[in-house]
């Protein structure tokens, strides 16, 4: 893979300063055993998130879904769950069901309390327009997942 840092034109230092993607970054690297990533900047770490609507369209959705693509969405709920836990305390788990066909669930939760939940429609083709997209629905459901953990507190720590 090359070193190419762009990702569908020039990414601010504001976009990289999201807390959604430095939690995302931080659970990436931390599944990284073999130091793969150490030296690769942030913005190509978050590279393979970017799928723009023309390469959704090119990647065909027969066959298991790659399992490069499983860990991408994996690595997306498990930096949801952890900023989660940031912002509330309560120790926040992932699950993700997903057919070979693509289809499933992906869940967050903290005792007995459901954080977040997305249904997976075409996993392989999951990717964000750019990475703005996807900070802001990182964000949006770090911060539904901490409003109910506000809400129900009592469930969350059972």
């Amino acid at each position: 893979m090359s070193e190419n840092n762009s990702v569908n034109g020039t990414v601010t230092a504001e976009v990289l300063s999201s807390p959604f993607l430095k939690v995302l970054l931080q659970q990436i690297r931390g599944q990284d055993t073999y130091g793969t990533y150490r030296k690769w900047s942030d913005e190509l770490i978050l590279k393979p998130f970017v799928v723009t609507k023309q390469k959704k369209r090119e990647i065909s959705l027969e066959g298991e879904v790659d399992p490069i693509t499983q860990a991408r969405i994996m690595a997306f709920f498990r930096a949801v769950a952890a900023g989660i836990e940031q912002e509330t305390g309560l120790i926040s788990q992932v699950v993700i069901d997903l057919s070979h066909e693509g289809f499933g669930w992906a869940l967050v939760f903290s005792g007995r309390l459901l954080l977040a939940m997305k249904t997976l429609r075409d996993a392989h083709r999951f990717g964000f327009d750019s990475l703005e997209k996807l900070a802001e629905e990182g964000e949006a459901f770090v911060q539904k997942g901490v409003d109910l953990a506000k809400r129900f507190p009592e469930v969350g720590k059972l």
